[in-house]
Formats: structure tokens, sequence, C-alpha cells
């Protein structure tokens, strides 16, 4: 049986947002780089196999480690139609077939920069690997989903599961989560927030639309 093939994208958001597995290295896959993304994983050790970035955030002498570490640097203009995330996806999909492409440091930071990336699935172009991307911080791990019936396996260290209708949806039904549904029709976006898995998976289906499941979990206070 042939492996997946995972190709990781590092975005250049805030490094306190990062997941553990991503502080401790412990993340498989190439990883393509994007913007200053690169330069956090080349400091880590990780030498991305395509750089992509217009680099404007990048200092001289950071713009020279990378041409050190990157054998493939793209380099794009600031007034372009696509974000470096968007060139970065294309390159994850296109070139390298990724079968499963989770991105990171996309989540945090400016708003207008998360929704450009929590709705990239809604573009034709990548609607139809909508299946294959996940977004991954620290606190949360978003998956989305075309038509159809699925299962979602809880991961260990979250609580909460939320199902965010990205269209209108038909015929949503939650079977086994605390909170279910039968066929629930979705006239416009919104997040079904705050529902939890009773076991250690939970099933859901839709007819039409494009669905983003959120697995996610509260951080520990200190105060």
């Amino acid at each position: 049986m042939t492996e997946n093939k995972v190709i990781n994208l590092l975005v250049g958001g805030p490094t306190e947002l990062w997941p553990n597995s991503l502080t401790k290295k412990q993340i498989k896959g190439d990883w393509i780089g994007v913007d200053r993304g690169n330069l956090y994983l080349i400091r880590m050790g990780i030498d991305p196999v395509v750089a992509i970035g217009d680099f404007d955030s990048l200092k001289p002498e950071e713009m020279s480690l990378v041409e050190e570490h990157v054998k493939d640097i793209r380099r794009s203009i600031p007034e372009k139609d696509d974000t470096d995330t968007q060139l970065g996806l294309k390159v994850a999909l296109d070139e390298y077939q990724a079968d499963r492409l989770d991105i990171y440091g996309a989540t945090g930071g400016r708003i207008d920069h998360f929704l450009s990336n929590l709705w990239l699935v809604l573009e034709p172009r990548f609607q139809k690997y909508a299946e294959k991307i996940r977004l991954i911080d620290r606190q949360n791990t978003i998956t989305f989903y075309l038509p159809g019936k699925y299962t979602v396996r809880k991961e260990s260290d979250k609580k909460y599961l939320a199902f965010v209708a990205l269209t209108s949806v038909k015929n949503l039904s939650l079977f086994d989560e605390k909170y279910p549904l039968d066929k629930y029709q979705v006239k416009l976006p919104m997040s079904l927030a705050s529902n939890e898995f009773i076991g250690n998976s939970g099933t859901f289906s839709f007819d039409s639309g494009i669905m983003a499941v959120i697995q996610s979990k509260d951080l520990k206070k200190t105060i």
C-alpha cells in the first residue's frame, strides 16, 4: 500500500499559535515555506523544498539565509492577484500532487488573512481538493468537506466540535454527536459551534454546499 504524500505549508503567522507538534519538530513530510515561514523553518533546521513569497518582510541578511538553504525559490510581486498562500497551494497540489496538505501559521494575526485562508476551498480551482486540506494551529484543526457522508475521528486533545457551513447547505445531519441534527437546512453561512463528540468519532452528512469541521480546545488559563 502506497503511503499518502503529505505536504506541509508554513505561513508567516504568529509562532505562539503553533501546535506543540510543530514547535517540537514532530511533523512528517516535506515543507513549502510561504514568505516569512521560510525563515522560521530554516531556523528550526528544516529546509523547505520550495520557498514562495514576495519576501518584503525579510531583511537582506534573512533573505540571504533563505537563498543559502532553498534551491527552488519562487518570487512573487506584491501587486498580484493570488496571495502567497494561494501560490503555495497551487505548487503543493499541482506540482507535488499532495494527498494531504496541512497548513500552519495561517489562522492568527490579521483577520483578513485568516478569512482569505479559510475561504480558499470556495475557489473552483481548489474546491475539488477541499478534503485534502487542513488548517492547523495550537487550538484548532479545520478540515473541509464536499457533499457526502463522513466519519470524523476525535483528536485526543480536543473537546469541541463545530460544523461550519461556508455556503448554504442542504440536509445537514449529525448522527452521533452530543447535539444531533436531522436534515437541517442551512440557508446562510453559519457556524454551528460548541458541539461535542460522544465517543471517539462523529458521523455527519449533507447533500449540497461546502462544510468546514473544526475540532478545538480551550487553552489553560494562568490567571
